[in-house]
């Protein structure tokens, strides 16, 4: 008896060293409204990408200025990423994570404002470069601040719940913004979003513990990053593999009219179904990545790639193409053990590896629809733009296999030094 009296003690013991660890990394706030409210901004930054897609036609229409043109806002959006990434994690490194976080979301806040504001094309294109320069830095770091109060056996599925806010911005803001837009005018999209993205930075500001900055980061510290060869290969596969995914999204709509005869309201149903496979993905990449990064992320690689091969195939049946779409939004949870293993591999430098992960799939969101303009300009027909996905998976694969022969030669090194 005394025993057992003994056991439940300890059980008890342990069950409150746990609880006062857990409200010593979070603070007065649990981990899952933490990490809602990051996952929120992640929604924010959702909706201004990919609602500015939808809301292009309008824009454009106000501008005097005819499609193709207007979508130079899209493209400078992409570049504003890729630069503002790796310079505002190098530059701004010190800061407590914290205050970088509410820093990144009022700068947003700001991008999106001007955007609404905008009079012409080239303040429109000024402004939507403004807004992508926060966009990479928000999701390195705040993926990492999750990570780091979560708990080493709990990083895949916290980078997951952050990144859902992605996911749910596909299936539920992104047509909600888009329709605001349409009704009350393109401009109250962007003020919507500008307002959420202060609601973002305040609940940051309440709820996220606030941790130091770290004394030991500098400048020259986090740009080794980009000289280390297992970051890079991490990236590369990020900004190759994942194009496959933008090869087939970017061109669906189109793919869709012009080859099958089904209602327009299918394109919506079907870009519904394609969020839910996202979702999914991330969902799964969060629950079994952990301690299988590397196998998690060949799985969501290969399934992208076959996926994508399964749509080019199905071209002009709008069932079997919503459903190849589905599986193509479930290889995205890719996202999750890439850039958790860059934890991993990232050294000192994990702000800037975090961040340019983000600048990676921006690339892949450049590279995977040129290719596919390419082959479609070239007459090879809508089918191409799976084919193409399905080659840039394939390339994916082959750099996925390097960074494989580049972490066993590290652990042969290793043991070599230990023996």
């Amino acid at each position: 008896m005394a025993n057992q009296t003994d056991d439940i003690t300890s059980t008890q013991t342990a069950s409150h060293r746990v609880c006062l660890e857990e409200s010593s990394a979070t603070g007065k706030y649990s981990l899952a409204t933490i990490t809602f409210w990051l996952a929120f901004g992640t929604f924010v930054i959702g909706c201004s990408e990919f609602a500015a897609m939808g809301l292009l036609p309008y824009f454009a229409e106000d501008f005097g200025i005819t499609e193709n043109v207007a979508g130079h806002a899209i493209s400078a959006y992409a570049i504003g990423v890729v630069v503002g990434a790796p310079l505002i994690t190098i530059f701004f490194s010190r800061l407590a994570r914290r205050t970088m976080l509410i820093s990144m979301m009022i700068f947003y806040a700001g991008g999106n404002l001007l955007t609404a504001l905008a009079w012409s094309e080239w303040t429109m294109n000024i402004a939507r470069f403004i807004a992508g320069l926060p966009h990479g830095a928000y999701f390195g770091i705040a993926m990492l601040f999750a990570a780091d109060i979560a708990g080493k056996n709990k990083r895949a599925q916290a980078v997951s719940n952050v990144i859902m806010g992605l996911a749910i911005a596909n299936i539920i803001g992104v047509p909600s913004i888009s329709g605001i837009g349409q009704m009350f005018g393109w401009r109250t999209g962007f003020f919507m979003i500008s307002a959420f993205a202060l609601v973002t930075a305040l609940m940051v500001w309440k709820t996220a513990p606030y941790r130091g900055p770290n004394p030991d980061a500098k400048p020259l510290t986090e740009l080794k990053a980009l000289k280390n060869k297992d970051v890079l290969l991490v990236l590369l596969m990020g900004a190759i593999g994942f194009g496959g995914m933008f090869s087939v999204y970017s061109y669906f709509s189109a793919s869709y009219l012009n080859t099958t005869l089904a209602p327009e309201w299918g394109i919506s149903a079907t870009l519904l179904i394609y969020g839910i496979g996202v979702t999914l993905g991330n969902i799964i990449a969060g629950r079994y990545s952990e301690g299988r990064l590397l196998t998690s992320a060949i799985v969501f690689q290969v399934l992208l790639g076959l996926s994508a091969a399964a749509y080019a195939a199905s071209m002009g049946q709008p069932y079997l193409m919503a459903a190849s779409l589905f599986f193509i939004g479930i290889g995205g949870g890719m996202v999750v053990p890439l850039q958790t293993r860059l934890m991993d591999v990232a050294g000192e430098a994990q702000t800037l590896a975090g961040a340019m992960n983000h600048a990676a799939f921006n690339t892949a969101n450049a590279l995977g629809p040129w290719l596919a303009g390419m082959t479609l300009s070239a007459g090879y027909g809508y089918a191409s733009t799976g084919w193409v996905g399905l080659a840039l998976a394939g390339g994916g694969v082959l750099v996925w296999l390097a960074i494989v022969m580049t972490a066993r030669n590290t652990q042969v090194q290793t043991a070599t030094v230990s023996g």
